[in-house]
């Protein structure tokens, strides 16, 4: 295992693995439960949407760990589930879930051949060195966002948009616990400090109401949303994924989904591998196109599940900081969710508040590159600042990417340097504006 894995080589141990792995499984569990409520609102069964969820998690990280060996774990993607549910199913389109299901497959079927002809990788690799770090640093603070969010320490505000949460709150409580034990364990280098953090705070929120303990239990698994597809669609008797090609309006979501896919991966690859040391100094990812390649077959395996689209979780850093660096970590966190498609009310226990500390400080480590930009090359700064303010505020990855990339373009050419500038970047770029269009 230590031979496949490549524990030692990469400064890490069995134990640093499991914890790490633990780390990174609470800090999204939460999908758990909102991706199956999402998938019932599109019109998927409940149980059949908890059984797609689990079970596609666990094939496809444990897939990254055994193919690509780095420690990224991967679920269905919040935001792309949310579009299904909200905007294909239950919006102006109105398909039924299976059509939603085929628009998901070949959305990954399109970037699972980009990235066998090595388009993926060259985008990547045209990406200026500044512009990476940049990525990783707003994707930093993003998490962090997410955190407060969810632990009730920042709200929304009519005069200001957003604004101090009700400290006195159970939530805010437990989010609090959580931060402070969390940044204590830190301070003081205790290993698994993260995931310490969580069992405090959630035990701290039983009392308090903010834990919920389970209700009931449910042992059954249902595959009945497997295959999406290729099952026919009730109200017209057309298999689900011919209906995309009958409808020009679906492949304008398959673009634009793919879109978001493309490049959410693309910085929480960046974003994981500062964390896990596996990019180097150039900010290239190492050994990125096995990682591109089982994150592409997981978009079109979410797809066939009724799962949505399954993507890297860039949750993924909270385990790198506590210590993942191999794909171990990987079969960890798959395993749990294979375990959860049975348990998935203990896991339920685990709430946003009581995760908060863990991403506030995986926030915090992010950060740290925020030095190694030239803030003084106008062309690499300013698109750098779109990309970190971007990702937050417009709470995407892909749109604050996208700032970036055309910014970078646009400075560029205004300097007469537009030769310099790799042609897949002007491809990116154009496609980026094209999404905004559309959206």
């Amino acid at each position: 295992m230590n031979g496949f894995f490549k524990i030692s080589e990469r400064g890490s141990s069995v134990s640093d693995e499991v914890v790490g792995g633990i780390t990174t499984f609470l800090a999204m569990a939460y999908i758990i439960a909102v991706n199956p409520g999402l998938m019932e609102a599109a019109g998927i069964p409940f149980e059949a949407a908890l059984t797609s969820t689990c079970l596609g998690a666990a094939i496809m990280t444990i897939a990254m760990g055994l193919i690509a060996n780095r420690p990224i774990a991967l679920a269905s993607g919040m935001g792309i589930n949310a579009i299904v549910a909200y905007t294909l199913c239950l919006g102006e389109v109105g398909v039924d879930w299976r059509v939603a299901m085929a628009v998901i497959f070949l959305e990954g079927i399109v970037i699972l051949i980009l990235v066998l002809c090595g388009l993926r990788k060259a985008i990547m690799d045209a990406i200026p060195v500044d512009l990476r770090r940049a990525i990783g640093i707003g994707i930093g603070l993003f998490i962090a966002f997410i955190g407060l969010k969810g632990g009730g320490l920042i709200a929304a505000d009519e005069s200001t948009i957003l604004a101090l949460g009700e400290l006195s709150s159970p939530t805010c409580i437990v989010a609090l616990v959580s931060i402070l034990v969390a940044v204590v364990l830190q301070v003081l280098k205790v290993k698994g400090g993260l995931i310490i953090s969580i069992i405090a705070a959630t035990v701290v929120g039983i009392p308090l109401g903010v834990t919920l303990l389970p209700a009931e239990w449910n042992f059954g698994l249902d595959f009945s949303a497997f295959a999406a597809p290729f099952q026919t669609d009730p109200a017209t008797g057309t298999i689900a994924i011919l209906q995309v090609f009958m409808q020009p309006i679906l492949l304008m979501f398959v673009f634009s989904l793919l879109m978001s896919d493309f490049f959410d991966t693309m910085g929480t690859v960046v974003a994981v591998g500062e964390q896990a040391h596996f990019v180097n100094k150039k900010g290239d990812v190492e050994d990125v196109q096995p990682i591109l390649l089982v994150d592409s077959a997981a978009a079109a395996a979410g797809g066939f599940l009724g799962a949505s689209s399954i993507t890297s979780f860039v949750e993924s850093t909270s385990g790198a900081a506590a210590g993942a660096r191999t794909g171990l970590s990987n079969i960890v966190v798959g395993i749990l969710f294979a375990l959860c498609a049975f348990f998935a009310p203990i896991i339920g226990m685990v709430s946003s508040a009581a995760t908060c500390g863990a991403l506030v400080v995986v926030g915090y480590l992010m950060l740290t590159d925020v030095a190694e930009i030239d803030w003084k090359s106008i062309e690499h700064a300013l698109p750098a600042f779109f990309i970190i303010v971007g990702i937050p505020m417009t709470y995407s990855i892909t749109n604050g990417i996208g700032l970036g990339f055309i910014s970078y373009c646009m400075i560029m050419l205004v300097q007469g340097r537009a030769r310099e500038i790799r042609p897949l970047m002007w491809v990116a770029a154009a496609a980026f504006v094209v999404m905004f269009v559309i959206a």
